[in-house]
């Protein structure tokens, strides 16, 4: 853990008030990822505000409400009675000792990085920052993205990084759904712009986090988060084309990964599903292939696997088209109910959900779309879909009513005796016995 005491007195005055848990910690963005932290803070004592550009989340969370499952108004109203506020008014950035930003780094149509959400929270924060502030970026982003990105905007603002203000990166790890590892408990990198902002950065976070791993610099910390993304994309990319050839070889990949795991050493499994979903694994690795083009670099294997895990929502269409057909039906006119809308099971975050583009899929080729998840009732807002639904309730006359089921997501929730009765439903996921009415997919 980094000792070394900041130099200047602005940096020590931070220092002393870190210490004291008297720094007071601005989160930008209230998701998945800035909501939770900014609650850890708020629990340990450390006073905290929230950012946001969402009034509707705002007013949600000053009224004690909260808008993500797992997070219960209880908890929300405790944070209030430990210190904790929320405001879409940036000019309130001149109070806070800390900022965090948690925004999202999405990709543009070009499946290029779009840092808009992180520059815009940085140039609305920038007019009302003062020397002596530290900034720390928790967005996923390609290896230099603070140095080249953040550092240069504070210095035009007359914040010299290691001199009169810190700059860190310390990429988010959430897992929501995870009973085992909440935000406490997951250890977390980080790596300063200057050891200076190294000491400043694992100081602040050492009140929440229980473990810190420093690393020597922002972009070995940038590269971390990247690899980890990665490491997972290529793995179930692999999973998911061994699952298009044991299904062409009439094989059950899940019984084959049951098996390999046995293996007490050399094998980590992984189960293939109908794509990828969350705002991380379909997205990030991209971020790595676009910067490693400006040192010559082709990222054939990042993207290789990136094409399989994209394909995954078109064969599973492919497979409801040639069930239904064998039925005597087309998708044209079917009904058919999405089972879980969530990316993944037990949840209610549906970011880049392949449940979704199945949704779409469908629809453009003609079919009647409904959804069923239990973790998310309405159809949320969002940039490239709209589907004016809300979840539909399972009984045994619901299932009469659709012509296909396709399990997308496998939440605990769901009655899985219930749906063997339907006439027809598509498996993406393995958890259905095999059966007449049962294609897995």
């Amino acid at each position: 853990m980094p000792t070394e005491l900041p130099a200047s007195p602005l940096l020590a005055s931070l220092q002393d008030k870190i210490a004291q848990r008297k720094a007071r910690v601005g989160i930008y963005g209230l998701g998945y990822v800035g909501l939770p932290l900014a609650l850890r803070f708020a629990e340990v004592g450390v006073p905290v505000t929230g950012f946001d550009i969402d009034a509707a989340k705002i007013q949600q969370l000053n009224a004690g409400g909260s808008y993500i499952e797992r997070l219960t108004p209880d908890r929300i109203q405790q944070a209030h009675a430990q210190g904790f506020e929320a405001t879409t008014d940036f000019a309130r950035t001149a109070e806070v000792d800390a900022l965090i930003i948690c925004v999202p780094t999405p990709l543009n149509a070009h499946r290029e990085p779009d840092l808009s959400f992180i520059v815009n929270t940085i140039e609305a924060a920038l007019p009302h920052m003062r020397p002596g502030q530290l900034v720390s970026l928790e967005s996923t982003t390609w290896p230099g993205t603070t140095d080249e990105v953040l550092a240069p905007r504070l210095r035009a603002r007359g914040l010299e990084p290691g001199e009169n203000c810190a700059l860190v990166f310390s990429p988010e790890r959430e897992d929501p759904g995870n009973p085992d590892y909440g935000t406490k408990d997951i250890p977390k990198v980080i790596g300063g712009h200057t050891p200076r902002c190294l000491a400043l950065g694992t100081a602040l976070y050492q009140h929440a986090i229980q473990t810190l791993v420093p690393v020597s610099s922002t972009r070995a910390a940038e590269m971390t988060k990247l690899l980890e993304n990665i490491h997972r994309s290529v793995n179930i990319g692999l999973v998911n084309e061994m699952k298009i050839v044991a299904d062409k070889m009439g094989i059950n990949i899940h019984e084959v990964i049951d098996a390999a795991a046995t293996k007490p050493f050399g094998f980590v499994p992984y189960r293939p599903g109908p794509g990828l979903g969350g705002h991380c694994i379909p997205i990030d690795p991209f971020y790595l292939t676009w910067k490693a083009r400006e040192y010559g670099v082709n990222t054939r294997f990042i993207e290789l696997a990136g094409e399989i895990n994209h394909h995954m929502p078109h064969w599973v269409v492919g497979k409801v088209a040639d069930a239904l057909n064998d039925r005597g039906k087309a998708i044209k006119g079917s009904r058919i109910l999405v089972l879980g809308l969530a990316y993944k099971k037990n949840i209610d975050d549906t970011r880049e959900s392949p449940a979704v583009e199945i949704m779409d899929l469908l629809q453009a080729k003609g079919a009647h779309i409904d959804y069923s998840d239990p973790h998310v009732p309405v159809f949320p807002r969002k940039r490239d879909y709209h589907f004016d639904l809300k979840s539909v309730v399972l009984n045994a006359d619901t299932l009469t009513g659709y012509d296909c089921l396709i399990l997308a997501t496998d939440h605990d929730g769901f009655d899985y005796a219930l749906l063997q009765n339907a006439r027809l439903i598509v498996d993406t996921r393995g958890r259905l016995a095999p059966a007449s009415n049962v294609v897995a997919a």
